[in-house]
């Protein structure tokens, strides 16, 4: 499921549990992968059509078909507010937000991440970004863009604690 490819979960829930407190927290941490590239931007939204995941296109409150091509969801902002939602698992939903092409953003939900399956999953879904665009994908705290928590690092392939890798 969404344990490392050894096996091993790269999070112990025991170990990021403080960080995952919704009531500390807030609900929405901020989920990036800066530097990007349209390239970057199109490999993030082909992923759910990849792997199959559930997704929904969102465009001015309306759901429609998803854009093959990012290029046209950006065109449609400021005059809309896309948004994707994807579900890589039924009990896990991320948001995808086109506030800049130089920076993929998408929130998870806190509430959602409680025990050590459901890190698992998150763990599962920042390795996917990360391996499809090669890069660092990084989670802050809501609101806060100083130091992120949790990072998936591509040269050792896992997802740390930021700070004890």
């Amino acid at each position: 499921m969404g344990r490392h490819d050894d096996g091993v979960p790269d999070l112990l829930w025991d170990d990021v549990k403080d960080l995952l407190d919704p009531e500390v927290h807030g609900v929405l941490p901020d989920v990036r992968v800066s530097g990007a590239t349209m390239a970057d931007w199109q490999a993030v939204i082909d992923l759910p059509r990849s792997k199959g995941w559930a997704y929904e296109y969102e465009e001015g409150g309306r759901i429609l078909r998803m854009p093959a091509r990012v290029e046209d969801i950006f065109d449609r902002i400021p005059d809309l507010v896309p948004l994707v939602r994807v579900w890589p698992y039924p009990d896990l939903l991320a948001i995808l937000r086109f506030y800049t092409a130089d920076e993929v953003t998408f929130d998870v939900d806190l509430r959602e991440l409680q025990g050590q399956q459901q890190i698992d999953k998150l763990c599962a879904l920042l390795r996917a970004v990360g391996r499809r665009l090669r890069k660092k994908v990084a989670m802050y705290p809501e609101g806060f863009d100083v130091q992120p928590d949790l990072s998936y690092l591509p040269d050792i392939d896992r997802v740390v604690l930021v700070g004890s890798a």
